[in-house]
């Protein structure tokens, strides 16, 4: 699960419900956005490159404290700077910078904790083990369930979701119900 095939494929399991809750361009990019962030945790395959005896894989990156802290940030960040961008492509009078933060801080949320769900998935297998709930929980959580980097399961899974999303999104274009939320 853990090749990026795989995370990329959890990012769009747990985005499938924007289609149920938003109108279609809206929950495009609410899962371009989840799926875009599914790799965040991984950055410290790159600050262990600068920083080799502080920092290591599946550390504090894969944690809901960092998961949480990155989506504050980068949801202020979309907000910023993507709002106006945003609200002409989805063609809403509504999207304004405080919705586009929450907006953008759930897709980060979806994104990153998929992420670290996927690795509890595979982590035991040949990597560290992971410690999603630190500095809350101490120890690791895990479950043996799938081949670290399996490329028959990565790409099947991969495969999946992008059918699930594209009828999905198709339906979204389609079905009208009274859940769905009108203007964000």
């Amino acid at each position: 699960m853990v090749d990026v095939m795989g995370h990329l494929a959890m990012g769009l399991l747990w985005s499938l419900p924007a289609w149920f809750v938003w109108h279609d361009r809206v929950s495009v990019v609410f899962v371009a956005l989840a799926v875009f962030m599914a790799p965040i945790p991984d950055v410290d395959k790159y600050v262990a490159m600068v920083f080799p005896d502080a920092v290591h894989h599946h550390g504090v990156t894969h944690t809901v404290v960092f998961v949480v802290g990155a989506a504050l940030v980068l949801g202020a960040l979309a907000a910023w700077l993507l709002t106006d961008r945003v609200d002409r492509w989805v063609n809403h009078e509504r999207f304004g910078g405080s919705s586009m933060f929450v907006f953008a801080t759930a897709a980060v949320l979806v994104g990153g904790l998929s992420h670290v769900f996927a690795d509890m998935l595979s982590a035991p297998d040949i990597s560290t083990p992971i410690e999603p709930l630190w500095p809350f929980v101490d120890g690791s959580w895990g479950i043996d369930l799938i081949w670290y980097n399996d490329p028959l399961w990565n790409s099947v899974f991969l495969a999946v979701m992008l059918v699930a999303h594209g009828v999905l999104a198709y339906s979204a274009f389609k079905i009208d119900h009274p859940y769905r939320i009108q203007n964000v």
